[in-house]
């Protein structure tokens, strides 16, 4: 289990974000970087990631592809360049030269090899765009009408939740979706 921690700490631990940051890793204010998630060590200066951010857990960012390296003698490198207020999901790879616009969406496991335009919902793999931003937004209010809410201050899931309320909500979730704040 201790290794496996190492290895889930390896990049979300504060000394590794540091030392990438000291190496050129830009990263804007209040960004959230998911565990095992995975910035290019190799070319982290590379790499910036705007404001209010969100990569979800697992998120590999490729700054180099060195496939071509022992048949060529070069490894491709690319800037890659995330906006703010976007939301990477989780399992999410992002490859080398991409740049991704303000308040984009990206769907988990989704592969990106191209850019992706500001307000955009991307999904698959190859990453393609799946709708706009305010469609699905839309989708979700309309959905949170007759689905379970679950306000912050009544469901302290950072700071622990009981287990009343653990069954509670398994209950009221099963077979559907709610939403918590």
């Amino acid at each position: 289990m201790g290794l496996l921690n190492s290895v889930r700490n390896l990049l979300t631990s504060g000394r590794q974000l540091k030392k990438l940051k000291a190496d050129g890793l830009q990263i804007g204010q209040n960004v959230h970087i998911g565990p095992m998630s995975f910035l290019d060590p190799s070319c982290c200066w590379l790499i910036s990631i705007g404001d209010n951010s969100t990569l979800a857990p697992r998120v590999t960012i490729l700054a180099h592809d060195a496939s071509t390296r022992h048949h060529i003698g070069f490894t491709k490198v690319g800037r890659v360049t995330i906006g703010k207020n976007v939301f990477v999901g989780a399992g999410a790879i992002i490859l080398p030269g991409v740049t991704i616009g303000d308040n984009a969406i990206i769907g988990a496991g989704s592969v990106v090899t191209k850019d992706v335009p500001a307000s955009v919902v991307v999904a698959g793999t190859p990453a393609v765009v799946v709708m706009q931003l305010n469609e699905l937004l839309e989708k979700h209010k309309a959905k949170m009408k007759d689905a379970p809410r679950y306000l912050a201050a009544d469901w302290p899931i950072s700071d622990g939740i009981s287990d009343e309320k653990k069954r509670q909500m398994i209950a009221e979730l099963t077979g559907r979706n709610g939403y918590i704040e």
